[in-house]
């Protein structure tokens, strides 16, 4: 059984038990029990009937057959590309998201009350827990105080925490190519459509990033320590420009200098 691995970045070595996933995404479930943003409808679950077929077990039928209501952007964790805010018919998170191994940095952090009443993640005080000589791949930001209530919270009409676009802005500047995040969104609830951190990270429409990913709605459990992880980004193959994603984490231990990525089984 493979219970010891490691991966190689920037000829730095980390091992990592693949036994030991901290999976940060939020499940889906039907009704309203769920996280839910920008005025989404709640998930909703329906059995299928045909005839004389019903999709349900429950309800005398020979298999469970569902068809499943959701959007995206406002029902749970989500990952989303470019695409969001570019109407070119291509850019869709099935093209964009390649590569689905990243290692991540887990970094918490305290929104800042603004003089207009809004909480907003300073770039500041994300900044200052980030080594600019070693930065990585993907950047999990957990905002605080941390609460279980982040599972289910409906944040329409409630002008949620969003970041600073000047983090956003040194992020793709310094190449962290993906950004997951316990909010709704990068942005200001009601911003008139400027979407300044949603820009500013993808760098569109001029340098676009087209490889770069946004994770909204992931919650980090408070036993989950900051520092290093690998991330395993799992979505779906929906040709849209977002997905219901599934982010997971594995713990990170340094082991060194080492020349390419490798993937060792632990000895029996």
């Amino acid at each position: 059984m493979l219970s010891s691995a490691s991966i190689t970045l920037r000829n730095r070595t980390y091992q990592f038990n693949p036994l030991q996933p901290l999976d940060i995404s939020l499940p889906l479930r039907s009704g309203s029990e769920n996280v839910n943003c920008f005025w989404a409808e709640p998930v909703q679950v329906e059995t299928i009937t045909v005839g004389d077929f019903v999709g349900s077990v429950a309800q005398g039928g020979s298999t469970n057959y569902q068809r499943v209501h959701l959007t995206p952007h406002g029902n749970g964790t989500h990952t989303e590309c470019y695409g969001h805010i570019s109407p070119d018919p291509t850019a869709t998170l099935d093209h964009c998201l390649s590569r689905f191994l990243f290692v991540a940095q887990l970094v918490s952090v305290t929104p800042q009350r603004q003089d207009n009443g809004d909480l907003v993640v300073l770039a500041k005080d994300v900044l200052t827990q980030l080594d600019e000589a070693d930065l990585p791949e993907a950047l999990v930001l957990r905002t605080l105080p941390n609460s279980e209530s982040k599972r289910t919270t409906q944040y329409s009409g409630t002008n949620p925490t969003y970041i600073e676009p000047a983090l956003a802005e040194y992020l793709a500047q310094y190449g962290v190519e993906h950004l997951l995040l316990d909010l709704p969104s990068v942005d200001r609830e009601e911003d008139g459509g400027a979407l300044l951190a949603h820009h500013a990270f993808w760098q569109y429409p001029f340098q676009t990033r087209t490889q770069a990913t946004i994770t909204e709605l992931i919650f980090v459990p408070d036993a989950v320590a900051d520092g290093w992880y690998l991330l395993n980004l799992q979505v779906t193959s929906l040709v849209l420009d977002a997905s219901p994603s599934k982010p997971v984490l594995y713990a990170l231990q340094p082991d060194g200098l080492a020349p390419e990525i490798s993937f060792v089984e632990a000895p029996h």
